[in-house]
């Protein structure tokens, strides 16, 4: 039986990781500066995750949620405490795109209203609503296409307010950095505004943290870079660390019935249980104060390549814009000096998205291999 073709695949296949190396069948060893789309938040096999999952594993593997789940309050306390989110509740489930899904589907069941606003080069996910409020219809098919979505500009408040007068926008949809999109950012009036009308037009915020989030930025969820509060936080990716899970962070203002949003796996033991250990991890490695401090070694690093290129992004979420296409730029670093970097829709960023515990050392590898293609 052949695999359905996913995404276009490099032709290596790890077996192993630690930290942010991984290793081939023949031992190779190849620097992670990609994390997988942005999931490895700890480091890969971290002691303290493993443990804790294993001992989980031996416990209790799943249940329903029919039943109480203490691991779930304990989640939901510790990143109360950490993330310092303190209205909201949280709804634990699967996958970043049925974060985005489910915050899309409160946000038309509480404003009665069916619009979504979203941007361009934005991404959402691939489920049905997530999908259709992503910039690529390359990736929606016609079931898709019945939303009504009205992708904007970004930062183009003009189109923004002539939209959301029209009564009739449930949400409005962001990423505070668009990760697939290359790094781009709303610019702080913009959000300023962004805000005040969808309040005022009784459009909800959703903050789409999937890739953002749990640190990733040097703060907890990147729209704390920023003094405004979103209604709905989507959250996803690093938050477990490897582990299949995502959740919602919804205001206390939203009444939310039992029975509009469900699932079976969400919340599981072993997936509290991976969030548990990325909360604590975080916390005791002081991970967050590290994004901040490897983003600043990282600019300067870039600004000695002495090219016409641009930095973008926040902490551990960056991207180097050097002007022209990077696709074999990628290639050479991944075969030649065994460093994975991630791509984006924009030909010319190369993305890095490493482990939060990344160090000077890994960088310096990253840039001496940059100076030798780039020469």
């Amino acid at each position: 039986m052949e695999l359905f073709d996913v995404y276009t695949t490099y032709d290596i296949a790890p077996v192993s990781a630690k930290g942010y190396y991984l290793f081939d069948g023949e031992g190779k060893k190849f620097l992670d500066l990609y994390g997988g789309h942005a999931v490895i938040s700890i480091g890969h096999a971290h002691p303290v995750y493993v443990k804790k999952l294993v001992e989980q594993l031996d416990r209790l593997a799943f249940y329903s949620n029919s039943v109480i789940s203490p691991l779930q309050q304990q989640v939901a306390d510790m990143l109360e405490t950490e993330s310092g989110c303190t209205d909201y509740s949280l709804f634990l489930c699967n996958s970043g795109a049925e974060a985005n899904e489910n915050a899309l589907k409160l946000a038309s069941f509480y404003t009665g209203k069916s619009r979504i606003v979203a941007f361009k080069n934005g991404f959402h996910g691939r489920t049905s609503a997530a999908v259709a409020a992503t910039d690529n219809s390359a990736i929606q098919a016609p079931i898709n296409k019945q939303h009504a979505v009205s992708i904007l500009a970004l930062n183009d408040l003009v189109s923004l307010e002539k939209t959301l007068e029209n009564g009739d926008v449930a949400a409005i949809i962001l990423e505070m950095i668009q990760g697939v999109g290359g790094l781009d950012e709303p610019e702080p009036g913009f959000l300023d505004s962004l805000y005040k009308l969808a309040h005022q037009y009784g459009a909800l915020v959703i903050a789409d943290e999937v890739q953002s989030g749990f640190g990733r930025t040097g703060k907890y969820f990147a729209f704390q870079h920023f003094p405004q509060q979103p209604d709905i936080i989507t959250m996803a990716k690093g938050m477990g660390n490897g582990f299949p899970v995502a959740g919602l962070l919804i205001h206390s203002k939203i009444e939310a019935k039992k029975g509009m949003l469900g699932t079976t796996f969400g919340g599981n033991p072993l997936a509290c249980t991976a969030v548990l250990s990325v909360i604590e991890v975080l916390a005791k490695e002081n991970l967050l104060e590290n994004a901040t401090k490897m983003e600043a070694y990282f600019r300067k690093k870039a600004s000695a390549l002495s090219l016409p290129l641009q930095v973008k992004g926040k902490g551990l979420m960056l991207g180097i814009d050097f002007g022209f296409p990077v696709k074999d730029l990628r290639a050479n670093l991944i075969y030649i000096h065994q460093i994975f970097t991630g791509s984006s829709k924009n030909p010319n960023v190369l993305r890095i998205l490493p482990p939060l515990n990344i160090d000077e050392q890994a960088l310096d590898q990253l840039f001496d291999a940059l100076k030798t293609e780039l020469s």
